[in-house]
């Protein structure tokens, strides 16, 4: 199938939370409230050796294994605009804007030959997906795939980073494994999430200290945003609990 592309930067996919690398999760720590987003990929999936290679597996007692994906992630709501978009809707780190965004509307924890199921505009945004936009995948494969490829290198790269946490998560936190198990089988795509002091502290992040300096007024205006909404409490609760570890770290 051939698919049709072109952004026309309505700023309407800048919303809710987006998935970073850990390297532009690290520039942006000062925009984004950072929290660390786990997704269990079952065996069966068409996902689960990509998710392999990019994460890790965990072994069930069944003898089955699920793939785990770790992703540093912007950790906001779907109400709420990216922060890093201005007034304008555009935009305001454009020429440095995490790898994430370069590569929409792709997805990289799918293999190439499958990305045209990930391809989905929602009907209010207003990108160009007529015959006048360039043809960004045809025959299997991502065209101009620069992005893509840059993307998905990083992720690699940064893999046994994220499997030591994993490996440091599961010795220290024993009822992630039964959670993250439990996720892979509600029928519908659940996450687990975690802190990024977890993260600094399981990896021995050396610039810890001036990290919790630049999140904790991001996550100060996390919580004043989520403060008094009921639908947002789950988020403040996160919140409230990460300024207080970024607080200590900070120290």
């Amino acid at each position: 199938m051939t698919r049709h592309f072109r952004c026309t930067a309505c700023g309407k996919c800048c919303y809710g939370q987006l998935p970073l690398t850990w390297r532009d999760a690290e520039a942006n720590a000062h925009l984004f409230p950072l929290g660390m987003v786990w997704t269990p990929v079952p065996q069966a999936s068409k996902d689960f050796n990509l998710a392999s290679q990019l994460g890790t597996t965990l072994k069930l007692p069944d003898r089955k294994e699920l793939a785990i994906l770790v992703v540093p992630t912007s950790f906001i709501p779907a109400t709420r605009p990216c922060p890093a978009l201005v007034d304008n809707k555009l935009c305001g780190i454009h020429e440095q804007k995490p790898a994430r965004c370069r590569t929409m509307p792709f997805y990289p924890y799918r293999e190439e030959r499958f990305q045209n199921e990930v391809i989905k505009i929602k009907s209010d945004w207003e990108c160009d997906t007529s015959e006048a936009a360039p043809v960004i995948y045809a025959d299997s494969k991502v065209l101009e795939s620069v992005d893509f490829n840059t993307e998905r290198t990083q992720i690699e790269s940064e893999a046994p980073m994220m499997r030591r946490y994993v490996e440091y998560m599961m010795k220290y936190t024993p009822t992630l494994a039964n959670q993250l198990t439990l996720a892979s089988t509600s029928g519908k795509a659940k996450h687990i999430v975690t802190s990024l002091s977890s993260f600094i502290t399981a990896t021995r992040y050396q610039d810890a200290k001036a990290l919790a300096r630049r999140q904790i007024p991001v996550l100060q205006a996390a919580i004043d945003h989520a403060k008094d909404k009921p639908e947002l409490a789950d988020f403040l609760r996160y919140y409230d609990s990460w300024y207080k570890e970024m607080s200590y770290l900070s120290q």
